[in-house]
């Protein structure tokens, strides 16, 4: 039987989200790869364990995750009863809804159809009354904001879920969601947008929009879904998610103006007793709007690498002068269509 570390929240941060009297962990685990049928449950098993061990108690899913889709909601929600049902009340569990799900017109998007029935059914998954956050996944061109905004609220008010959130909004959707939700008596407890060194859209207006609205922010792919680490410091290792046909990072992406940034930006973390990985994480919470980063891993190890991020938060000028020489887009938001009005 799975017995905690007793001393699991001593080396954790908690930030407060938004204006919220929720707290989040400074860095949360998403479930977006190596929880689905295709990875090992053992594996996954031990990824949890080490993550709520260091005091992470986020875990944010989507009803897509996999692959196939749907299947890390299941695997999680067996690793749940087994391992952490009477750990519940100590844990935040995030599922979302937007992406294609399965064949037919009410597969995706942000329609009340697809939305409420998506909740339904990964609350089935997971087995589970309500989960803590659901989010509409992004923002839906087709589909009146008051439609996406109202399923949101009837999920609220039906206790499925105890917040709301929003993911890939740009400002401008944001304001209007935010406002949309307040005139219903719900606040918009958070918003989820990529955010890391090399995709710094969300430095132009978002984060100040968030800011003044006293939303919460957590970035998901702050490590630019492993390209902000030391696996492609030299070339594509064989196994790596670049390496494998049909991943979201793909060899494109690693451009050799990318690369030499990233080379750049490793000597920086090395001068600062940090790996990349963990200056990367460190660099989006310096930022006072930024309420938690959100990781994936393969590993235990990747999880505890990761949380060591939490013992060098501070900047220097310096540094985050010579970062912001490297720290440069590029071209990896692959949800930046979501973002645009």
């Amino acid at each position: 039987m799975y017995k905690p570390n007793p001393q699991r929240y001593d080396a954790m941060l908690y930030n407060r989200c938004g204006k919220s009297g929720l707290k989040l962990p400074a860095v949360s685990l998403g479930l977006w790869h190596n929880f689905g049928d295709t990875t090992s449950l053992s594996n996954s098993r031990k990824m949890l364990h080490t993550a709520f061990d260091l005091g992470i108690t986020h875990f944010d899913l989507a009803n897509n995750y996999g692959p196939p889709p749907g299947s890390a909601e299941l695997n999680f929600g067996k690793l749940l009863a087994q391992d952490f049902a009477s750990y519940r009340d100590e844990l935040i569990i995030s599922t979302k809804a937007g992406y294609l799900m399965h064949p037919g017109p009410y597969g995706e998007w942000g329609s009340r159809k697809y939305l409420l029935s998506s909740l339904d059914a990964s609350l089935s998954r997971m087995g589970l009354e309500y989960v803590d956050i659901f989010y509409s996944h992004r923002y839906d061109p087709n589909t009146p904001l008051e439609e996406t905004m109202g399923a949101l609220a009837s999920a609220y008010r039906a206790g499925k879920c105890l917040y709301v959130g929003i993911s890939s909004y740009s400002a401008a959707k944001t304001r209007e969601a935010a406002s949309l939700l307040k005139e219903m008596g719900i606040p918009l407890l958070i918003h989820q947008p990529s955010y890391s060194m090399l995709n710094r859209w969300v430095e132009e207006e978002l984060l100040d929009t968030v800011d003044e609205l006293g939303v919460g922010t957590i970035c998901f792919s702050p490590l630019a879904q492993g390209m902000l680490t030391d696996r492609y410091l030299s070339a594509i290792p064989e196994g790596s998610r670049a390496s494998q046909e049909g991943s979201s990072l793909s060899p494109t992406m690693l451009t050799e103006q990318n690369l030499q940034n990233i080379r750049s930006l490793n000597e920086i973390a090395q001068a600062r007793g940090q790996s990349l990985a963990q200056m990367a994480l460190a660099w989006c919470l310096r930022r006072k709007e930024i309420t938690s980063v959100l990781i994936g891993a393969s590993s235990p190890q990747q999880i505890t690498e990761n949380v060591g991020a939490l013992a060098r938060l501070d900047f220097t000028e310096e540094e985050l002068r010579r970062i912001d020489e490297y720290a440069q887009e590029g071209n990896i938001n692959l949800w930046a269509r979501s973002s645009k009005d």
